[in-house]
């Protein structure tokens, strides 16, 4: 087991990046910002009570992440947790000064399943308070700890609505042991709750092979699988006018992160070819323009011709 050590100070490298103009990127890209210690693999194993003990690591790998993108004049949304905004609030305040977007990703990342709507909309809350006050935003979208709201959970999306946000990025249209709609649209599509109620729903990128849908918009999927692979579906998304979004966490960045114990298929999952993210996002990076969720999405919010998808049973 990783022996716990106290808390690093607050980052003071800011990386340095110009305001980039105005673009028609149709990629967004997304980063959940969050410690290693937050993934859902860990749940189990590190109480939310010895958090404040652990080493905090995902200051240095978000700069890494916003140095790339300043390098290749691309933007991100970043779906922060509250639980990191206190001590990550001088680069985030940076990151959105030069025209990335701050997004909500809850405050202390517990999937949807256990949790009651009182407790997500008491984390909603907290959560975005946390970003207004300290980041100085109010963010326009959600993202669920772990993808996790699915058909089980679709009441989440009655709260996301009702806590004001205007976009949600939850709901991965694949089968999965911890998420997954899979019959869900693959594009930006309205995602109608059990009561009816409608939010503009942006899920990951996923490679229709006919007999099933792979998921290739990151994570663990962007580790794993050739650079190719995705750089192809990109291309053929771009040549249908199709709007992706890929995701990346911090903690991807870094093959050094402090090891915890963890079910074989979990550590595999959590921790296969760290050591190449940084690299495969940079050739992304160099092949790509990618934008914020907010931007890619605007002019698709007044289109009529977008997909509703009902969760409800």
């Amino acid at each position: 087991m990783a022996t716990a050590v106290l808390p690093t100070a607050e980052p003071t490298t800011i990386p340095r990046m110009r305001v980039l103009a105005p673009s028609c990127a149709r990629n967004a890209l997304t980063v959940d910002v969050e410690e290693y210690f937050h993934a859902e693999v860990f749940a189990g194993e590190i109480a939310q009570d010895d958090w404040p003990r652990l080493e905090r690591r995902a200051a240095l790998f978000l700069e890494s992440i916003g140095e790339l993108l300043a390098r290749h004049e691309s933007r991100a949304t970043f779906f922060v947790l509250g639980w990191t905004v206190d001590y990550l609030a001088p680069l985030l305040r940076h990151l959105a000064s030069q025209g990335h977007e701050i997004a909500c990703h809850g405050f202390d990342h517990r999937h949807i399943r256990r949790v009651t709507p009182r407790e997500l909309r008491d984390d909603l809350r907290r959560a975005r308070e946390k970003i207004e006050d300290r980041v100085g935003v109010r963010p326009r979208g959600y993202r669920a700890p772990t993808f996790s709201i699915t058909r089980e959970t679709a009441w989440a999306l009655d709260v996301v609505i009702e806590q004001g946000f205007q976009y949600d990025s939850s709901i991965f249209p694949i089968h999965h042991d911890r998420y997954g709609v899979p019959d869900a649209p693959t594009s930006p599509f309205w995602a109608v709750s059990p009561t009816g109620g409608r939010i503009l729903e942006f899920p990951p990128l996923t490679l229709n092979l006919g007999i099933a849908r792979i998921p290739v918009g990151g994570g663990g999927y962007l580790r794993l699988l050739p650079g190719v692979v995705l750089r192809r579906c990109l291309a053929a998304a771009e040549r249908r006018d199709q709007p992706t979004l890929l995701y990346v966490h911090p903690w991807e960045l870094d093959p050094d992160q402090p090891l915890w114990p963890a079910g074989i298929l979990s550590r595999w999952r959590h921790t296969v070819n760290l050591a190449k993210t940084e690299a495969k996002l940079d050739r992304l990076l160099q092949s790509f323009r990618f934008d914020t969720v907010w931007r890619v999405l605007s002019p698709l919010r007044v289109e009529n011709d977008l997909p509703t998808f009902s969760l409800g049973s």
